[in-house]
């Protein structure tokens, strides 16, 4: 298997080129090599409803370049037919022997599907290869395979000190530019981005994208005029006891149930995941991600060199009364990447309370 191992990360940088287009489908990359071992083909499934990475490889080429040759992909190919026919058919029409794959797909329409139709028809597959950073790529695809649900990250921007601004909330700017600049990029990566209505009406950002979800118990934000509303479509949950708003084209208005004077977050991610918002992206402030913090499954927190030291500021994580260290929430950090002179730090939670 080892020999796969560099053909396999360059099938991650491949599915990556598809990066923030393939939703609700996973990122994919695949290369062909002929028969001496040669690589006659690359391809990557560049957007959800195009060619897979194997089709895509696979149609460059000539039947007779691949005979006999071997096929390299990050996950299983398909055994079903969706809006492109089955990518196992087309690897068995080609007359490729070997197949490597890094994990098995959890979409239980396939599952093993794809493997058992090459391996009926004589084709030698070989599983594992990087198995777990194939898992990390399509990290958000398996959470809505296995778990249903929306992927949940969430993005701050601290001092030091876990400030995200002064207690007469001054915050432009905590971090440098291009800090700002990675949290711009990073947006484009999930199929929406989420925020509160005070971040709204502290801030009034713009936040590019093309699906916004807005949380805003009270209905206090300016529909008109503030500059998220703009552009994109645009999801407005509210507290469902006030009269409901008539929808205005790219806005849509959800009531929600309260819980403890705040919007129910795992209604609002239930209903996020039935209109297919397959992940999101939360933006806010220190009350709606200590909100948040419970559903996040990853989180970008960027740091900047600074202190503030005022007990008064606002912190990055509020509403959490934790007296015992023991009872903290958990973390596993993952990667930590400079944007002179801030870092990010992404991590995972190792458990959620």
């Amino acid at each position: 298997m080892k020999q796969y191992e560099t053909y396999m990360k360059e099938c991650f940088e491949l599915a990556l080129k598809g990066q923030g287009s393939t939703s609700p489908n996973p990122m994919v990359g695949c290369i062909v090599l002929n028969s001496r071992g040669e690589v006659i083909s690359k391809g990557f499934h560049a957007k959800c409803g195009g060619n897979h990475a194997e089709r895509d490889a696979l149609l460059k080429i000539d039947k007779n370049s691949a005979k006999e040759g071997t096929l390299i992909v990050n996950l299983e190919p398909c055994s079903h037919y969706g809006k492109t026919p089955p990518c196992a058919d087309l690897i068995i029409e080609y007359g490729i022997k070997k197949v490597v794959i890094a994990m098995r797909d959890v979409n239980p329409i396939v599952a093993g599907n794809g493997i058992k139709k090459l391996k009926d028809a004589g084709i030698e597959v070989v599983e594992g290869v990087l198995e777990k950073e194939a898992e990390k790529l399509n990290e958000v695809f398996i959470t809505n395979m296995k778990e249903e649900r929306t992927f949940v990250a969430l993005k701050t921007a601290s001092t030091l000190d876990g400030k995200v601004a002064t207690s007469t909330g001054s915050s432009k700017w905590i971090t440098s530019s291009g800090a700002r600049e990675e949290a711009r990029r990073l947006r484009t990566l999930y199929d929406a981005i989420l925020t509160s209505s005070s971040t709204i009406i502290a801030d009034n950002p713009t936040m590019e994208h093309k699906n916004k979800i807005i949380l805003d118990r009270e209905l206090k934000t300016d529909f008109e005029n503030a500059n998220i509303y703009k552009s994109g479509n645009i999801y407005v949950f509210y507290d469902k006891n006030l009269p409901q708003p008539k929808n205005t084209g790219r806005i849509s208005f959800i009531p929600c149930p309260v819980m403890n004077e705040r919007l129910d977050i795992k209604f609002i991610l239930k209903k996020l995941y039935e209109n297919k918002i397959m992940s999101v992206f939360a933006e806010a402030g220190g009350t709606l991600n200590g909100a948040m913090i419970n559903y996040a499954d990853k989180i970008y927190h960027f740091i900047a060199p600074k202190i503030i030291a005022d007990n008064s500021a606002k912190s990055a994580f509020d509403g959490k009364n934790i007296y015992d260290i023991n009872d903290s929430l958990n973390f596993r950090f993952d990667e930590m990447k400079v944007f002179s002179p801030d870092i990010l730090l992404t991590y995972y939670p190792i458990r959620k309370i």
